[in-house]
C-alpha cells in the first residue's frame, strides 16, 4: 500500500485539488458548510498520506525531515478543525515537490542529452560486407563504416577515406575537423561530409565519450562544502523549528500560530537551492566542452587567484616544428639513432623531430634511461647516445666549443628550444625547435585577470631565454625556466604553504606531480585521455577560451549558490516574523510563498544552463 501511494503521487495531487475545488464550490454556490468541511477533510487525509509515509520512512533512519514538520502541522490543523488550512497546505507541499522534481530534471538534462546522443548501431565489416549491428557487438580491432550524417560508434583511427567531422559532443565546438587516414576519431562525433572506415581501438565504456558521461554523473552527485553544510544545517534546523513551535504555543497559548510556525519554518528552498546551482553549472560546463569533476574543485577554482601555466602544449600549440638542424659531422647514422630514440616517445618535441626526419631506418635500442628534465640516455649498437637539453650535456661534462655555444645562444634568442644529440661523449647534432603560441592566448589571459586572477606564473623546462620571451609577450607576472618536474612541484608546495589557492594548467601529459599537488588541476590540449583520469577540470579541446569560460562559470555557480541561500533564509525569516507580529500572514498564504520561493531558487539555479561569458559568441554544441 505504501509503495502504491508513493508511485501515484500525481493522481493524489489531482484528487487533492479536485476535492478542494469541490469543497469551495459547495460553500460558495450551495452555502453548504458541512459538505465543505467533508470535502476538505477528505483532501487533507488523501494529501497527507504520501507526506506522512516519507516522514516516517526518514525517521526509521533517525532523520528528521521537512516532511515531518508538514505532517505535524497538518495533523495539528486537522485536530483544531482548520480543514481549509490543512487541505491547502498538503496540496501546496505536494504540488511544490512535483514542480521541484520536474525542474531538477531539467537541470540534469545535460546528462540525459549526453546519454541519448550515444550511437546505438554500427555498420560493422564482416568478411567483405557491412552489417548493421548493435554498437555493443563491436569489439576492439573491428572495422566500421561511417557515412555522411552518421555518428561514429567507436573510438579509433581512420583506416580509409576522408571526412569532415563535427566533434562538438567532445569539445563543445561545432567547427568541423578534417579526418584522413591515420586520424584519431572519437565515438559520438558526427561525420558532416565524407565516408570513412574506422578500426576500433576503444569501445563501449572505454571511449572518451562514455568517460565524459560518467564524470559528469559523478560530479553532479558530489557535494560541495556549502551543500554538506546545508545538509547538516537542515538536520538540526528541523528539531529547532519543532521546539520553536512548542515554545510559541506555551508563550502565546495559540495552537493555530504554533502549527503555522511549523509549516512556514520548512527550509525547502534552502535545502534545494545549493544542489540545483551545482547540478545546473556542471551541466552547463558539459554542454560547452568543460568537465567540472566535482563541487569541491568548483569552489576552489572560483576562489583561486594564482594560476601556474606549463608552456609546451598549454600556452603553445603543442605541435612544434624543427626550425634548424646542424649535423656537425654530416653523419647520417646519428640521424637514424636520433629517429630510433624519439620514435619511442610521445613528447611533442619528439614528434617534431620524427616528423622532420621522415621515415628512416630504425636501430634496436638495448637500454634506455629517461632523465626527467634533462633528456634520454640510450645504448644503440654499442654506442652511448644522448638526446636532451644543454643542461644534460653540462651534467655529462660533454664539451661544446665556443662556436656552437654562440650559435645555441642565437637560436635561444630567436625563441627556439634547443635539443642536442651526442654519441660517445661527443656533440653530433644541434636542433632548434619552435612552437607557436596558441591563438588568442594574450586576450584570454587578460580576461582571466578581469575575472579575478591576480598572479600569472609560467613554469617550463625550456631554457630561461625562451621562457622570458613567451612571458614578456603574454604579460606574465613571473616566469621560471630550466625547471625540472620536482622543481615545479616544490614551487606549487611553496605557494600552498603561504595559503594561496593554486591552479595548475597543463597539457595532461607531463607535470603530473604538480597537477596532483595543486588545489585545482586543469588539463587542456591533446592529452584528452590522461586529462580525464588525472585532472579536476578538463577542457575538451585546445581553445584557451574554455579556460576563461570555466573560471567565469565556477564564479557564477558559487555566486548563484549564495543568492539561493540568501533568498531561502530571507523568505523563512520574513514569513515567521510576519506570522508572529502581524495578521497579514496565515498558514496557507505562507505556504504558497514558501513553495514559490522554492521555485524561485530552482529557476535562479537553472539560469546557469544558459551561461555565457560576457562578449563571447560561442557556437552552440549539438548536445
Amino acid at each position: 500500500m505504501t509503495s502504491f501511494i508513493l508511485r501515484n503521487k500525481i493522481i493524489i495531487i489531482i484528487l487533492n485539488a479536485i476535492l478542494i475545488v469541490l469543497g469551495f464550490l459547495t460553500k460558495w454556490i450551495f452555502k453548504n458548510d458541512e459538505l465543505f468541511e467533508i470535502f476538505l477533510m477528505a483532501a487533507s487525509i488523501i494529501g497527507i498520506l504520501p507526506i506522512m509515509i516519507q516522514a516516517f520512512s526518514a525517521l526509521r533512519y533517525k532523520l528528521v525531515t521537512i516532511d515531518l514538520l508538514v505532517t505535524i502541522a497538518v495533523l495539528g490543523a486537522f485536530i483544531i478543525k482548520n480543514y481549509e488550512e490543512s487541505a491547502i497546505v498538503t496540496f501546496l507541499f505536494l504540488f511544490g515537490a512535483f514542480l521541484e522534481q520536474k525542474t531538477i530534471g531539467k537541470a540534469r538534462s545535460a546528462i540525459k542529452k549526453l546519454i541519448d546522443f550515444k550511437p546505438q548501431k554500427a555498420l560493422k565489416k564482416i568478411d567483405d560486407d557491412y552489417v548493421l549491428v548493435d554498437v555493443d557487438d563491436v569489439l576492439v580491432g573491428d572495422i566500421v563504416l561511417v557515412k555522411t550524417g552518421a555518428k561514429i560508434p567507436v573510438e579509433g583511427n581512420v583506416l580509409k577515406g576522408l571526412a569532415s567531422v563535427d566533434e562538438s559532443s567532445i569539445t563543445g565546438e561545432s567547427k568541423p575537423v578534417a579526418k584522413e587516414e591515420g586520424s584519431l576519431v572519437f565515438a559520438s562525433t558526427i561525420v558532416d561530409n565524407g565516408t570513412i572506415e574506422v578500426v576500433a581501438t576503444k569501445v563501449g565504456d572505454d571511449t572518451t565519450y562514455s568517460k565524459i558521461i560518467h564524470l559528469v554523473e559523478e560530479a553532479q552527485d558530489s557535494k560541495s562544502k556549502a551543500e554538506k553544510f546545508i545538509d547538516s544545517f537542515a538536520k538540526y534546523y528541523t528539531p529547532f523549528v519543532l521546539l520553536l513551535g512548542l515554545l510559541v504555543f506555551i508563550i502565546f497559548k495559540d495552537i493555530n500560530l504554533a502549527v503555522s510556525i511549523l509549516v512556514l519554518g520548512c527550509p525547502g528552498a534552502l535545502v534545494i537551492g545549493v544542489p540545483v546551482s551545482s547540478v545546473s553549472g556542471i551541466g552547463s560546463g558539459a554542454r560547452n566542452g568543460v568537465l567540472l569533476k566535482g563541487s569541491e574543485s568548483i569552489n576552489d577554482f572560483a576562489k583561486a587567484k594564482t594560476f601556474i601555466f606549463d608552456k609546451t602544449g598549454t600556452l603553445t600549440m603543442g605541435s612544434p616544428r624543427v626550425i634548424e638542424l646542424i649535423n656537425i659531422d654530416s653523419d647520417n647514422e646519428i640521424l637514424e639513432y636520433l629517429y630510433s630514440v624519439e620514435k619511442e616517445s610521445l613528447h611533442p618535441l619528439a614528434n617534431a623531430i620524427t616528423n622532420h626526419l621522415g621515415d628512416m631506418k630504425t636501430h634496436e635500442i638495448s637500454n634506455t634511461l629517461v632523465l626527467k628534465g634533462y633528456g634520454i640516455k640510450a645504448s644503440i649498437d654499442n654506442n652511448l647516445v644522448l638526446v636532451g637539453n644543454v643542461s644534460l650535456f653540462e651534467k655529462e661534462n660533454i664539451f661544446i666549443d665556443n662556436e656552437f655555444k654562440t650559435k645555441i645562444k642565437e637560436m635561444e634568442n630567436d625563441g627556439q628550444t634547443i635539443v642536442l644529440v651526442g654519441q660517445n661523449n661527443k656533440l653530433k647534432l644541434v636542433l632548434g625547435i619552435k612552437d607557436k603560441i596558441r591563438d588568442n592566448v594574450k586576450t584570454e589571459l587578460s580576461k582571466l585577470r578581469k575575472l579575478g586572477a591576480k598572479k600569472l606564473i609560467l613554469l617550463s623546462g625550456d631554457n630561461q631565454t625562451v621562457v622570458d620571451q613567451v612571458a614578456l609577450e603574454l604579460n606574465f607576472d613571473l616566469a621560471f625556466g630550466n625547471m625540472l618536474p620536482e622543481d615545479k612541484s616544490n614551487y606549487v608546495k611553496e605557494l600552498k604553504s603561504k595559503g594561496e589557492i593554486v591552479v595548475f594548467v597543463g597539457d595532461g601529459i607531463n607535470d603530473s606531480p604538480s597537477l596532483a599537488l595543486a588545489n585545482v588541476s586543469i588539463a587542456m590540449g591533446s592529452g584528452t585521455e590522461v586529462a580525464i583520469e588525472t585532472s579536476d577540470i578538463v577542457l575538451m579541446n585546445s581553445s584557451f577560451g574554455k579556460l576563461t569560460f570555466a573560471y567565469g562559470l565556477t564564479k557564477k555557480i558559487t555566486r548563484n549558490m549564495k543568492q539561493n541561500i540568501i533568498i531561502a533564509l530571507l523568505v523563512v525569516l520574513v514569513l515567521v516574523t510576519g506570522l508572529i507580529f502581524s495578521d497579514l500572514v496565515d498558514m496557507s498564504v505562507g505556504m504558497l510563498v514558501h513553495e514559490l520561493s522554492i521555485l524561485v531558487v530552482i529557476l535562479n539555479g537553472m539560469r546557469l544552463l544558459r551561461y555565457k561569458l560576457k562578449g563571447e559568441n560561442n557556437e552552440k554544441s549539438r548536445i
